[in-house]
């Protein structure tokens, strides 16, 4: 089968959780699309399709549901169109384009205007289209207002805000002539006696009327079509609620005689509250979903504009998409790391805690590889560009955090299941209130079924539902993020908090992956420098990592290698040579046992060394015992309390690792594992997760290497150390950005946390329906005489929105932390093999 293809739309006109269900099944239902996550928070859905012609078919039903697509249109001039061949030409090689909806090729003006799906398609894409063509194209203007999301988001929080302020304006003197006089009853005679309270009713209905029809005609425009084609959404009920009030107002003001006596009362003031309210809470809700975006655009706010990079014999400054692979870049004190690169000269320190997490700068020297966004200190550099554009590691975590930010939850689909019916079912509970009321209600029933009604209907909040989760999806994720954590798969930040058991890969995950020299002790009438050199000089031929180790640290001793003859390897023993004419030996001691050589007092070491996890060695020089070293992989730096973060977090540690039984077990009485499973090979490390997964154990895997790349794929969820290779990570579920296993507390600490967010925010969200649209109704009436005012029903429903997403953004404080509120540590069982 054909590799699917991906896309994320931005999708406009959304504004409830029934309006996502809408789109979800408009979505659905087309030929070709096999997946569909609708995200109110960011406005976005993400479709996979079986080809990119089938884009255009999106793009139209988006526009047919009433949920636009949203996009971006691009002037071009263009070259060498002579006729209307030409024209078609061009218009058939843009058109081609995904992502691209509409084109208008100019033969006379010689230009091309071209509007595309915003964010899917740039103006470079159509310029190389063009250019393909043989028509080469120049950039004129990026016209429209969509130049990108963010400004996007900007001009519409300032249009809410200046509704909003508009229609606080013209409200206020409504609400002060109708409830002025219920506060104080002097205002009330005051305004009869003066301009008399018919005056007051018209004064009232032409501010009202102001109000519906300017800042409130968004409501009329998105929710009228939306009932008349019976999917009814939140601007749909505001509509009905607003209209309910102001018609019966009018009815009352113009026409008394069609009411029953006693019933004609005018309701103004609620109509033109509920709209300024509403609009208040959707821009104070636009400013807090601006916020919930804040790690997308902070990373994309690392990225350098430009850097200098040597061209024709100099160094010039390019723009940062003029930048190609191959590039000479020089790179000044303090300046920002513009794409990803291999240093050449100098040498300097790195801050990549932007890209890691981690707060200590990096030492680069030649041979080494910068980043992209990270930001050079005191040094000067030059680096040979290797990545550029959309292939650099910040672009990959930029894509990377955009898809787990519009990721859809398991959780998700109950909201989806409830907005199915959400809307249609508050108006058939407003229809149903209003006719209790006319049946069974005190006089005047008209007017107390009509209030009643119009709470109910305004009261109702499925916005709050439908941003409870993506809004802590995505303040999560980008938190985790900027933690150096990155959630490739959506779901697993879910999975991730149903996590029992926590499963470290050995080598490279829990240990630096490279052999350290530990303990060098000389035999009496050696001398320390001279032994070293001769067992450096030899282990220098050797290409075993235990040789690189003993290597390494001679010279940093200052040894100076001597040169070597006659060399051995010798499988499964160590190594034999000539230095200086001395008959060098470095091996296990089955090789001393072998050659005759006694180990004098070093005999008793080996089997104390082998508990402590190290591995022995002995040197001899001309027959004679010299040396006794020990060489180990070091734990990580961190490792230890990591362990013991997750042990206090309620998790059970095991580490899996083909190594010995006597230095798995080491590790583990160090580190204060639970389970040890040593001597695995690669391709048991599947059969020893089943294993821990009994009794429908969640479990994490931790690794790093290709071996681990099967055992990533089969836990529930597999963490990938992010230095280690591409294989790993693209089997991972969770990428660490750094080395540090602190990055498995972060990513357990954001997942849990969210979750729990999200829970909070559900529970607000349903809780506030379920208990506020029967008060709305009346059911207090009875009993207290108590009835909901149309008001403080547009008050509570726009705070209730504001709610869910001040509450999500708390998330942006999620830290690792080791404290008392973790669930106390299990009860240790002994470190042994399984």
């Amino acid at each position: 089968m054909a590799e699917q293809i991906s896309y994320q739309l931005g999708v406009e006109g959304m504004s409830c959780a029934s309006c996502v269900g809408r789109v979800e099944r408009a979505l659905g239902g087309i030929d070709g699309v096999s997946g569909a996550q609708v995200n109110l928070a960011s406005e976005t859905a993400q479709v996979t399709l079986e080809t990119p012609d089938q884009l255009a078919d999106v793009v139209a039903t988006l526009a047919e549901a009433g949920y636009p697509a949203v996009t971006e249109e691009f002037r071009f001039t263009v070259e060498n169109m002579h006729c209307g061949s030409c024209v078609g030409r061009v218009d058939y090689a843009l058109a081609a384009v995904p992502g691209v909806v509409e084109t208008n090729v100019n033969l006379t003006g010689e230009e091309a205007r071209v509007r595309v799906v915003s964010g899917l398609v740039t103006a470079d894409d159509l310029v190389k289209a063009g250019a393909a063509a043989g028509y080469p194209m120049t950039t004129v203007v990026q016209a429209g207002a969509d130049t990108s999301h963010a400004a996007r988001k900007e001009e519409e929080r300032a249009r809410l805000g200046r509704m909003t302020l508009l229609a606080a304006v013209l409200t206020l003197p409504v609400f002060v002539l109708a409830m002025g006089g219920h506060l104080f009853p002097a205002f009330h005679h005051m305004i009869a006696g003066t301009i008399g309270m018919r005056t007051s009713w018209v004064i009232q209905f032409v501010l009202t009327t102001a109000v519906l029809a300017i800042p409130g005609r968004q409501f009329f425009a998105l929710g009228v079509p939306a009932l008349l084609k019976g999917a009814p959404d939140m601007n749909a009920l505001v509509a009905l609620g607003t209209a309910a009030a102001w018609c019966f107002s009018v009815v009352s003001l113009f026409a008394p005689g069609l009411l029953p006596a006693g019933a004609a009362e005018v309701y103004f003031e609620a109509a033109a509250v509920i709209v300024t309210l509403i609009l208040l809470g959707r821009w104070m809700e636009a400013r807090a979903k601006g916020r919930t975006g804040q790690a997308i655009a902070k990373l994309v706010g690392l990225r350098a504009r430009t850097a200098r990079v040597v061209r024709g014999g100099g160094v010039v400054e390019v723009a940062l998409e003029e930048i190609v692979a191959g590039d000479v870049i020089h790179l000044r004190p303090g300046e920002k790391v513009a794409v990803d690169g291999e240093v050449t000269q100098g040498s300097s320190w790195i801050d990549e805690s932007m890209i890691t997490g981690e707060p200590m700068p990096v030492e680069k020297a030649p041979g080494d590889v910068v980043t992209g966004g990270t930001v050079n200190g005191t040094g000067a550099l030059q680096f040979r560009a290797t990545k550029v554009g959309e292939d650099t590691m910040l672009a990959q975590i930029i894509r990377m955090v955009q898809t787990a930010q519009g990721a859809k939850l398991p959780i998700s689909d109950v909201v989806n299941r409830v907005t199915l019916w959400f809307v249609p079912a508050v108006i058939a509970a407003a229809v149903l209130t209003v006719v209790v009321w006319l049946v069974f209600g005190p006089a005047p029933t008209l007017g107390h079924a009509l209030v009643a009604g119009v709470a109910v209907l305004i009261i109702a909040c499925p916005c709050a539902m439908g941003l409870a989760t993506p809004t802590s999806i995505m303040v999560g994720t980008g938190r985790a993020a900027e933690l150096g954590v990155l959630f490739r798969q959506g779901d697993a930040l879910q999975a991730m908090q149903g996590v029992r058991v926590v499963a470290f890969d050995k080598t490279g995950t829990l240990t630096e992956g490279h052999p350290v020299l530990h303990d060098v002790e000389i035999a009496e009438g050696f001398d320390r420098a001279e032994v070293l050199r001769l067992i450096a000089s030899v282990e220098a031929l050797s290409e075993h990592p235990v040789a690189r180790a003993i290597v390494d640290h001679a010279k940093a001793e200052g040894a100076v290698l001597a040169e070597v003859e006659h060399f051995n390897a010798l499988a499964g023993f160590g190594v034999r040579a000539w230095v200086d004419g001395k008959a060098v030996l470095v091996g296990a001691a089955r090789l001393m046992e072998r050659e005759g050589v006694a180990l004098g007092s070093f005999v008793d070491r080996q089997g104390a060394l082998a508990r402590t996890g190290r591995t022995p060695l002995f040197a001899a020089v001309d027959g004679r015992i010299a040396a006794f070293l020990s060489v180990a992989d070091p734990v990580k730096k961190g490792a230890a309390e990591a362990v013991a973060t997750l042990h206090r977090m309620g998790l059970e540690v095991a580490m899996i690792t083909g190594d010995t039984k006597a230095t798995a077990d080491a590790i583990a009485a160090d580190l204060k594992i639970d389970y040890v499973i040593a001597e695995v090979l690669p391709e048991g490390k599947v059969e020893v997760l089943r294993r821990l997964q009994a009794g429908n154990r969640k479990v994490a895997f931790v690794g790093d290497g290709i071996n681990d790349a099967p055992a990533l794929a089969a836990a529930d969820v597999g963490i990938a150390i992010g230095t280690g290779t591409d294989v790993a990570i693209e089997a991972a579920d969770v990428v660490l950005m750094s080395g540090a296993l602190s990055g498995v507390v972060s990513a357990m600490e954001v997942s849990r946390k969210t979750m729990r967010n999200i829970h909070q925010n559900l529970g607000w969200a349903f809780g506030y329906n379920i208990l506020l649209i029967p008060v709305a109704a009346g059911v207090l009436y009875p009993a207290f005489g108590l009835m909901l005012s149309p008001m403080l029903a547009a008050g509570a429903m726009a705070l209730s929105s504001v709610f869910v997403l001040t509450n999500a953004l708390r998330l942006r404080r999620v830290g690792v932390r080791a404290d008392s509120r973790h669930a106390p540590a299990p009860a240790l069982k002994p470190a042994t093999a399984q």
